[in-house]
């Protein structure tokens, strides 16, 4: 029995901890119990020494001092306040007015809004909800394809899994041991390109099916001047001079920003996006707060409400992201800007109240307290996990596979595609990712060569994350379909503004609505795999220099040439005689054994010993010559 276990430890391991969670254990005390049990199983084998655990309250400590997971309270907090603050019914119902004139103009609204809470709040949960109760019953209203309505819906909210500052994102980056900053800079435009992918769907229904997603009727839009006029002229023309300004800012951008950092190479793209949009939001604002101040008249009723509504949390998201890719502040400091930011927005806004700060805080500390214990959980279970040597285990398990490293891609990307129909993706990145991270850092390099290892890993996370945004979406254990299915109609009701009764949604209508958006978000995992520069051209990545190609030579038929060539071969000689000498000493007899040379004796390879020693005296003789 003892030799079935000690040759199968870390099958078993996988196995209690698989029954440990099919029994409904909280996951955090599962990894904890198994981590636990095992380690001291194999101690009780003789697999692992006595002294296995000494360092855990070490390790525990130091996840408790973690910066980096800082973020998670803070960019929570944010969310929280924001979206408690009514942000998202105001933005609703003002981009819903923007594209309402148009046939799938909700739908638009609300694939725009769902980016900017998953930019907001980075909760799935909170996305979806707002949504569902606040557009859903305005898309029914108005006769909009049920399937078409809630698939729209769940798809927005999952955004929040992938665009920055995503708690996915975070959390990632933690477990793999990469930067926070580089994995949003990485996600920045797979996440932009996948909303783009959303709005070219619903533009393409609207062409070919126009009854599917009809226009918002003319007494549904509140927003008319007084000569009639809808105000969209005016957003328009305010829209171009922002942007022109915003684009100028582009051109300008390193000239200002170089010196003030004391930077001297280029600055990145997505740098120059950010802080481009930010100065273009901000002129808008500007604009719109004289126009209001000082009762100009000069732009529409629809555009004030537009920039008041849409340009706030346009700017908090925008400075947050441009102050972490300027390098100005941590991800934890951005976080913590973008709490700030939010409790003064609520504030501006009154309704900032005690009871609202209350909720947000309890919230808050409820899933950072959820993350920690299974950050705890994760670490007590790896401990026993990597004294087992599971990692070469999971490699074995990986070296059969056909195909390299796509092989290597496509299975892992499948196994976390159903893991997320069962487990939350704090479960899966705190389980799954620490055990597949060493693998995945060693077989991607055969992918791309002359790539550093750090920016693999971060294209690495950015599939995952949008893999797991995929989950969210497959029915029938899609988390953001239970959200919709949660706050979705399920008895016919009576509208309160047409008073037609509406027939109840059901979960069929609701799992056909995300088959086309999980084909679509597939596409781009697809197109994140083959196109890696997506990612990998986004990262400030640090020249590597290969410390075995440092000594070598250029390729020279000159004498200087030839005579650099000397010294490359002596120096190899040198070296060769002084591992020699090392090995001679290793294998020597010992003081106390007979023939052993007196302590204080001089060796005879003594003058070997030091071959930069000896490659110096060698390049002054040359140089004498």
């Amino acid at each position: 029995m003892s030799e079935f276990i000690i040759a199968n430890f870390v099958p078993l391991l996988f196995a209690g901890l698989f029954v440990f969670l099919l029994s409904g254990f909280p996951v955090a005390f599962s990894l904890a119990a198994v981590g636990l049990a095992f380690g001291l199983l194999g101690m009780e084998l003789g697999l692992f020494p006595q002294a296995l655990f000494q360092a855990l309250p070490l390790r525990i400590a130091g996840i408790m001092q973690n910066d980096t997971l800082l973020a998670i309270p803070f960019f929570t907090f944010m969310g929280i306040i924001l979206e408690r603050s009514g942000m998202a019914e105001d933005l609703l119902e003002t981009v819903g007015q923007v594209f309402g004139p148009v046939r799938g103009g909700i739908a638009i609204a609300v694939v725009l809004v769902g980016a900017l809470l998953a930019a907001t709040t980075g909760v799935v949960a909170a996305a979806v909800i707002s949504m569902g109760l606040i557009s859903l019953p305005i898309m029914l209203r108005y006769g909009y394809n049920r399937s078409i309505a809630t698939g729209t819906i769940t798809a927005s909210g999952t955004l929040a899994q992938a665009l920055p500052p995503s708690l996915v994102l975070i959390v990632l980056a933690d477990q793999m041991g990469r930067s926070v900053g580089d994995m949003y800079e990485g996600a920045l435009l797979p996440g932009l390109m996948l909303v783009g992918f959303y709005l070219i769907f619903i533009v393409a229904i609207a062409i070919t099916r126009p009854t599917w997603v009809p226009a918002l009727p003319a007494e549904a839009r509140i927003y008319r001047e007084e000569n009639g006029a809808s105000g969209h002229k005016s957003l328009l023309i305010l829209l171009l001079v922002a942007g022109a300004i915003g684009f100028a800012w582009s051109r300008v951008h390193e000239s200002i920003m170089n010196p003030l950092l004391k930077r001297t190479f280029p600055a990145p793209g997505d740098e120059v996006f950010i802080m481009s949009m930010t100065v273009a939001s901000l002129v808008a604002l500007a604009l719109a707060l004289a126009n209001k101040l000082f009762k100009l008249h000069l732009i529409s009723r629809l555009a004030q409400q537009v920039t008041f509504v849409l340009i706030p949390p346009l700017v908090l998201i925008f400075l947050v992201l441009g102050t972490i890719f300027l390098g100005v502040a941590t991800p934890t400091e951005g976080g913590a800007m973008g709490a700030l930011g939010a409790l003064i927005m609520a504030a501006a806004k009154r309704k900032l109240k005690l009871p609202m700060l209350k909720q947000a805080l309890d919230s808050t500390a409820k899933l950072a307290c959820f993350v920690l214990f299974i950050l705890i959980g994760s670490t007590v279970f790896s401990f026993t996990f990597n004294a087992a040597d599971g990692h070469k285990w999971v490699e074995h398990l990986f070296d059969a596979l056909p195909g390299g490293a796509w092989g290597f891609l496509i299975v892992v990307n499948l196994l976390i595609f159903v893991l997320g129909f069962f487990i939350d993706f704090f479960e899966i990145a705190f389980i799954v990712i620490p055990i597949l991270a060493p693998v995945a850092e060693k077989t991607l390099t055969e992918l791309m060569p002359g790539v550093p290892a750090s920016a693999l890993m971060i294209w690495f996370g950015v599939i995952i994350a949008m893999n797991l945004q995929t989950s969210f979406l497959t029915p029938p254990f899609g988390f953001a379909l239970f959200y919709l299915r949660s706050v979705a109609a399920r008895v016919d009701y009576k509208d309160r503004v047409t008073g037609a009764m509406i027939p109840a949604v059901t979960t069929g209508q609701i799992y056909k609505g995300s088959i086309a958006f999980i084909v679509l978000q597939i596409c781009m995992v697809a197109v994140v795999m083959l196109y890696p520069g997506l990612v990998i051209n986004n990262i400030d990545t640090v020249p590597r220099v290969d410390p075995n190609q440092v000594l070598i030579p250029p390729a020279d038929s000159s004498p200087a040439g030839g005579a650099q060539d000397d010294v490359m071969k002596l120096f190899e000689q040198k070296r060769q005689q002084a591992e020699d000498a090392a090995e001679k000493k290793f294998n020597a007899p010992t003081q106390d054994s007979p023939g052993a040379a007196p302590s204080g004796a001089p060796s005879e390879d003594k003058k070997d010993d030091d071959p930069a020693k000896a490659l110096m005296e060698a390049i002054k003789r040359d140089a004498g010559k």
